[in-house]
């Protein structure tokens, strides 16, 4: 049976997908995207004697292909709601593989309603987010403890209250910090969320603790709890290596956690233009799962990412979703206090920025680098140039001069 029909006009109940495509040599573009369509929906690479007129109804149309673009409908039918492990083997897996392929790049998926209305979306979404910490006017400034790993929990306990007394918002532990002999799960858990209430009864602040929770599935869920126990009010979860199901597992617990995704690993997907998934399709995927803030790229940090790319993908962790809460994107990834205005610029106002070295390596101490993130969102939110904010800002001036 034929899969392209470029007539087709997508009904509301179809799901559109984009995709990036070469085809091998002598094989033509046409011919890869119908090998496409029906490898990620009813065909096989031959004529089977199971086929009828009530199956081929459920066979992938593409319907355009323009300059390597293939758009591709699939009815609804042929997924499985809620299940998004199904979704993407169908039209993220075996495609990917095949001999007529030299590159294909999923670039977009447009889901029904149906579909989106079928998962759960975060529990916690960004305007909770904005109520937890009680910070409405500007975005929220978090770090991530460096050494990433090595650190004991009383050494990051005591450089937690250092950090947050002077003006950090939120804390988490890197990606790679899980339970190690050096620093346990537990332990690390119980003195930080001991900080973070100590800062509340200081100054009326409520400041946030990411911890990784990251790991078997029978291991987060005992960490999750251990969380919630303790009071805390986030759980960090690494989105890509511990798969969807697990991810979306843990959100049906309903544990009231912010979720903050971590999206280690997108790289290996995202990375290569002309082959993977892009990032957005892990956006919306991590949005249909259920977190709360996702790490979308920083612009000018140390991680690949344009401008246009991270602001098409937090525009749409903001944007109406067929009534799914938002999500609070994350900037994250070789920041310093030089890179503040133009971050708030571009980015806007709802955002979490990361800073790892950009805090721990000023030159004076991670105090001074605290408060010189601080100044430079001050001096952002006034209108004034970093430059003339630093006249008066001796830890803001030393930062500028290491990393400027």
């Amino acid at each position: 049976m034929g899969y392209i029909d470029l007539k087709y006009k997508p009904t509301e109940n179809d799901v559109v997908c984009s995709f990036y495509l070469e085809p091998s040599p002598g094989v033509t573009l046409t011919k890869a995207a119908e090998d496409i369509a029906a490898e990620s929906s009813i065909g096989t690479w031959t004529e089977v004697a199971t086929m009828s007129d009530r199956i081929r109804k459920l066979g992938a149309k593409v319907f355009s292909i323009r300059n390597n673009i293939v758009k591709v409908a699939y009815p609804e039918e042929l997924f499985e709601k809620g299940n998004l492990s199904q979704i993407l083997s169908s039209i993220a897996g075996n495609i990917f593989g095949m001999k007529a392929i030299k590159n294909l790049r999923l670039l977009d998926i447009e889901f029904t309603e149906g579909l989106v209305r079928s998962f759960q979306g975060p529990e916690v979404g960004l305007e909770e987010v904005r109520e937890i910490t009680g910070v409405y006017n500007r975005p929220l400034l978090g770090t991530i403890f460096k050494p990433k790993l090595g650190l004991t929990p009383k050494e990051m306990e005591v450089q937690a209250h250092v950090i947050y007394s002077n003006g950090i918002d939120w804390a988490k532990d890197d990606e790679n910090l899980a339970s190690m002999k050096f620093n346990k799960f537990e332990e690390r858990a119980q003195r930080m969320l001991g900080v973070v209430d100590r800062i509340y009864s200081e100054e009326g602040r409520r400041v946030i603790y990411a911890p990784n929770i990251t790991g078997p599935l029978d291991k987060m869920l005992e960490r999750a709890e251990l969380v919630k126990e303790l009071g805390g009010r986030c759980i960090m979860v690494d989105v890509l290596t511990v798969g969807w199901s697990a991810l979306q597992y843990i959100r049906k617990q309903n544990f009231g956690r912010i979720v903050h995704g971590h999206r280690a690993m997108h790289a290996a997907l995202t990375r290569n233009k002309k082959h993977g998934i892009s990032m957005m399709v892990i956006a919306k995927c991590s949005r249909l799962v259920g977190v709360s803030a996702l790490h979308t790229g920083t612009v000018f940090g140390k991680m690949e990412g344009g401008k246009e790319d991270v602001s098409k993908l937090n525009e749409f962790l903001k944007s109406d979703f067929y009534g799914m809460k938002k999500v609070m994107p994350i900037a994250s990834g070789g920041l310093h206090p030089g890179l503040v205005p133009k971050l708030y610029n571009a980015l806007g106002n709802d955002l979490i920025i990361n800073f790892g070295g950009g805090l721990w390596g000023h030159p004076q101490s991670p105090a001074a680098g605290a408060r010189a993130i601080r100044q430079s969102l001050d001096a952002a939110l006034k209108g004034i140039s970093l430059a003339k904010y630093a006249e008066s800002h001796e830890e803001l001036r030393a930062a500028l001069k290491k990393w400027v």
